[in-house]
């Protein structure tokens, strides 16, 4: 099978490799369509992977191939989301289910050959029935989707005519945009540092779009707001974009040291601000409501996905794609590959 390979931080090689056999309590998939998260950067262009060689790759849908041994429930061409975290099941997060602070985990594309490939073998216990109507791409968006989600239920929710506030317009923030609507959110404010992405995010439905550099001069407030880029500036710019109060759900992944600036922790401190860790997206029943209501909203079709799509090519466009992300010169939404 035609698989894209992680050796090295820059070295990402389109392979054919021997395809992969569903064992015990597995399901051999064809993966569908499959997602570049945000992770994967810094995953295939600086750190590397948890070991090497790879296949990487953890957004992803398929139809299921092949059922292991003692697999039962599941038919040969169901379409089917999958979630990547593999908890151990054992430690002391997992028996309070939460399993994303699992202690010993292993995880679908950094830890374990992953869906950047023709076929994947999962266990059957990281399949989630998908509506059968609905487009793959969507399926394979469920990942960032339920991250978004979890997030805001980390922060406590919102009530009906609170604001929200979302910091970087990507995926998740543009889902996180969604989820806050859906809840009741009046008003939603959206902050990028580029109008391409303040335009999907009015279509996502904030009601009030503010790009980074105009933010100081802005006076509105948020009750709850989601940090989804991780870096300096934008880490301080949801504390104090929060109201009196509220609360602060930060979900990117910072690469390089974090600062709060004095200023910033003297707002959070005297305003009485909440500031909430949020990673992954699980939770019991495994792996959680967060993904089944997911699921549930790309059914009916209140979670709104295709706009946010700004490629759909083949695999083997893959390491090109890295490289272009790696010079910078690639201006993006989401990026999906078709096996």
């Amino acid at each position: 099978m035609r698989a894209i390979v992680l050796h090295a931080p820059k070295d990402i090689r389109l392979e054919d490799r021997p395809k992969p056999v569903a064992g015990h309590g597995e399901v051999l998939l064809r993966v569908a369509s499959v997602g570049v998260c945000g992770s994967d950067l810094p995953r295939m262009l600086l750190k590397g992977a948890w070991k090497m060689p790879l296949i990487t790759g953890h957004e992803f849908s398929g139809h299921i191939e092949a059922l292991g041994e003692g697999v039962t429930g599941w038919q040969p061409g169901e379409l089917v989301a999958v979630a990547p975290l593999i908890p151990c099941g054992q430690c002391d997060e997992c028996q309070t289910s939460n399993f994303s602070r699992c202690r010993d985990y292993d995880y679908l594309g950094s830890r374990r050959d992953g869906a950047y490939a023709e076929y994947v073998a999962v266990p059957v216990g990281n399949l989630l029935k998908a509506p059968q109507h609905v487009d793959p791409r969507a399926i394979a968006m469920a990942d960032p989707a339920s991250i978004a989600l979890h997030a805001i239920w980390k922060a406590g929710g919102l009530r009906i005519g609170q604001t929200g506030g979302v910091v970087g317009c990507g995926p998740i923030g543009l889902f996180a945009i969604q989820w806050l609507r859906l809840m009741g959110a009046r008003d939603v404010l959206a902050v990028d540092v580029s109008e391409e992405k303040l335009a999907l995010a009015r279509e996502a439905g904030a009601t009030r779009t503010v790009l980074s550099a105009d933010l100081a001069d802005c006076p509105a407030k948020a009750d709850l707001v989601i940090e989804a880029v991780g870096i300096d500036a934008t880490i301080n710019a949801a504390v104090r974009l929060a109201g009196p109060g509220g609360h602060v759900a930060f979900i990117g992944i910072p690469v390089p040291d974090v600062t709060l600036t004095n200023a910033t922790f003297q707002y959070f401190l005297r305003q009485e601000i909440s500031l909430h860790g949020s990673w992954n997206s699980f939770a019991a029943p495994f792996p959680g409501p967060q993904w089944t209501t997911t699921l549930e909203k790309f059914g009916t079709g209140e979670l709104k996905w295709e706009f946010m799509i700004s490629h759909d090519l083949d695999l083997a466009d893959l390491p090109a794609i890295f490289d272009r992300f790696d010079r910078k010169d690639l201006h993006f939404s989401k990026v999906l590959f078709r096996p």
